[in-house]
């Protein structure tokens, strides 16, 4: 075998071991990936006790359960999903499904994807935590604190100058609550939109942290 032919051999041997450990560690990260059936039970039920426990604490924060746990599964899954895998996975109809995902959609906790070719609509969840708490402080505001402080102040407006000391002490009862809703609001809007660093270093300070 001349020196050329040797070189060639040597370099086609080479190239034949590179693919093959190629392929070695690819089956190898494979298999590290797959995971027992005792594992992937336990893995599902911590999955569906996260997203049932997150539909009971939904409910604290304004949503209903089943709109809690439609965010809950997509806030956990590595891709965006459509409408029917949502139904399969939840065993929800399509109307809960459908009403759920477009809620979410308006709260800001998920956004529509379109995938070409495709003409179904698929839903990513925002998997940041500190924004998930600015949407939900941002949607919580405008449909429980702004619509009491207009109460409020309505309230208070309608008993002003009429005399009478149950009527003075409603209207001034009135004003501390619209005083103090007013100053929660506030302080709201101020943490929502502030960095997560900040708020923080905030929440610290005011904890005596």
């Amino acid at each position: 075998m001349t020196e050329f032919s040797q070189n060639c051999w040597n370099h086609k041997f080479s190239v034949i071991c590179e693919n093959a450990l190629a392929i070695t560690l690819e089956c190898y990260n494979y298999s590290v990936q797959i995971m027992t059936e005792q594992e992937r039970e336990q893995f599902h039920a911590a999955r569906d006790e996260f997203i049932n426990r997150w539909g009971v604490m939904g409910t604290q924060w304004g949503i209903n359960r089943t709109m809690a746990q439609v965010h809950a599964l997509l806030m956990i899954s590595p891709e965006a999903l459509s409408t029917d895998q949502v139904m399969a996975e939840l065993h929800i109809s399509r109307g809960n499904a459908h009403t759920s995902l477009k809620e979410l959609v308006g709260w800001d906790l998920l956004k529509i994807l379109t995938k070409k070719g495709d003409r179904k609509e698929y839903f990513e969840a925002e998997k940041d935590v500190w924004k998930i708490f600015q949407a939900v402080a941002k949607e919580r505001k405008r449909r429980e604190i702004d619509p009491a402080l207009q109460v409020l102040h309505s309230c208070s407006s309608e008993t002003k100058g009429i005399k009478g000391s149950e009527v003075e002490a409603f209207h001034n009862q009135m004003n501390e609550l619209a005083e103090f809703a007013s100053l929660a609001s506030n302080l709201g809007d101020k943490a929502a939109s502030m960095a997560q660093s900040n708020a923080v270093k905030l929440a610290l300070k005011i904890l005596g942290g």
